[in-house]
């Protein structure tokens, strides 16, 4: 599958919760793939499942990886990260992924800049303690910022509202609760990719939801697409 949704001009709608599972190489490891430019190392857009004492061979990262875990508990050698933790491995780190109780996550690779060193351990009571109210209904929490984007995580009370000028395009992943994007629903597992140069209309449900949203990177179209991986 060397090209999948490649063409970052283009929105695009996933409910994921349908999507089958693909096994990965790794034993017990198996991907729903979202984005993919590339074969087995590829830059990426994917919700990954580990089954329990499942694991992937120590490697190391040649162009970063940034992951959200949606359930169950990550762990590699540099700790435990239970569902809602945030993690941002730039390249050249390295370490032994795997989960001894199982876990879900949402994961990006190779779409760093290959001269960025910033890494990003935040557990949930970690985010919890950034957000703020940036309007009425609606509380953020700033994960990562740099020159090229911005990555937080959201929760909208119900019914909130918001129009934004998305530049540099977007892409989100609904958590919890149903959120409408112009004249569609998302609910949980609901990736949503919207191309620079757009606006966004977004509403939350009665019952509100959360969200993780990723901001500006779409702008540059060498980095819309991120380094392609040639090994």
């Amino acid at each position: 599958m060397p090209e999948l949704h490649a063409d970052f001009s283009q929105r695009v709608l996933l409910h994921t919760a349908g999507m089958d599972w693909i096994p990965s190489p790794a034993a017990g490891v198996d991907r729903r793939m979202l984005d993919r430019v590339g074969d087995e190392v590829a830059r990426a857009t994917s919700i990954v499942r580990y089954a329990p004492d499942s694991h992937f061979p120590a490697h190391t990262h040649g162009g970063g990886e940034e992951f959200l875990v949606l359930e169950g508990v990550f762990q590699d050698e540099h700790g435990e990260y239970p569902a809602g933790s945030y993690v941002r491995n730039p390249p050249t780190t390295r370490h032994i992924p795997g989960s001894a109780p199982g876990c879900v996550i949402f994961v990006k690779l190779w779409q760093f800049d290959p001269d960025d060193r910033t890494g990003v351990r935040l557990r949930p009571e970690e985010i919890e303690q950034r957000m703020v109210t940036v309007q009425p209904g609606i509380r953020s929490a700033q994960l990562h910022r740099d020159e090229r984007e911005v990555v937080t995580l959201e929760a909208w009370s119900s019914d909130a509202m918001d129009t934004r000028e998305i530049g540099g395009g977007c892409e989100l992943l609904v958590l919890s609760g149903e959120l409408r994007a112009g004249d569609d629903t998302l609910t949980g597992g609901d990736w949503l990719r919207q191309p620079a140069g757009q606006v966004l209309r977004l509403t939350a449900g009665s019952n509100g939801c959360r969200l993780w949203l990723k901001q500006g990177h779409l702008a540059d179209p060498i980095h819309a697409r991120g380094p392609i991986p040639d090994d």
